[in-house]
């Protein structure tokens, strides 16, 4: 009988550096009879495992319409003894894959919709997906605004996207640095205040936002003066989970597991949860 907690094999056929802390993995699936088994969403999550070091869950970072059926990218910060363990894997290393698990982005309700994405740091690992997605399938969506943010301007993730991002139709995209350094161009300043200063349009538009529990903390309140409502904003939270089936409990909030419930939630269901 095939166990749950099993994974799949899945080789490194990609490692790019993205800072100095932070690695985007692209792995493809040894067995292609389980390929169908990651018709991924974004905003699902994988469980990825290093033999003999253990297993941790890592949001997919990028669009199921930029990767080749049983395909993914993972993309992991070094905190820990299993993250660096798999920063030290090379291409043709051999690892294990649960999923995907989780609800993903609820990609219908944001059609025709302006879109806000808010990221910080390695945060924007999950928005790159759906932002991906999005300009995939550019008509089905209205105005794209992207505000990312990071301590310094050599921690900014996928920095070789933006010029496409800025390229794209009907799209904005704002970086900002918590300090000036010298060259740096664009904007500085914690991601909130940045907010508050753009004051982008709440109208006809849901805000998606993802980075340090301490960037949200203080996003969420300037969301709301801004107009949103509480069901138009939208996180992932997959810091608190383990298991990834809603066995271990560690990501139990309330009545709900992060893992089986989420990882995305709009703010009306988690306000009293989060703070």
């Amino acid at each position: 009988m095939n166990s749950l907690y099993l994974p799949h094999l899945a080789q490194i056929t990609g490692i790019k550096q993205e800072t100095q802390d932070i690695k985007t993995f692209k792995l493809a699936l040894l067995d292609l009879s389980a390929g169908s088994f990651f018709n991924y969403r974004p905003g699902q999550f994988v469980e990825f495992s290093v033999i003999g070091e253990g297993e941790a869950p890592f949001c997919l970072s990028n669009s199921p319409t930029r990767m080749p059926k049983g395909s993914i990218e993972c993309s992991v910060k070094k905190i820990g003894k299993l993250t660096q363990a798999l920063h030290d894997l090379d291409i043709g290393d051999r690892v294990g894959i649960r999923g995907p698990y989780g609800n993903g982005f609820p990609v219908e309700q944001l059609k025709n919709k302006n879109l806000l994405f808010i990221a910080g740091g390695i945060g924007l690992a999950p928005l790159r997906s759906l932002i991906n997605y999005c300009l995939d399938k550019r008509t089905e969506f209205k105005g794209i605004t992207i505000l990312n943010g990071a301590r310094t301007p050599k921690d900014l993730v996928y920095q070789d996207e933006y010029e496409h991002w800025r390229k794209a139709k009907d799209t904005q995209l704002h970086l900002t640095v918590d300090c000036q350094e010298e060259n740096w161009a664009c904007m500085v300043g914690v991601v909130p205040k940045i907010l508050e200063t753009l004051a982008p349009t709440c109208e006809d538009s849901v805000a998606i936002l993802c980075g340090p529990p301490v960037m949200i903390k203080y996003t969420l309140p300037v969301l709301l003066k801004l107009g949103f409502c509480e069901t138009a904003i939208i996180t992932t939270m997959e810091m608190k989970m383990k298991c990834g089936l809603g066995k271990c409990g560690r990501c139990n909030i309330g009545p709900l597991y992060i893992c089986k419930d989420g990882p995305v939630f709009n703010y009306a269901q988690v306000k009293n949860f989060i703070h």
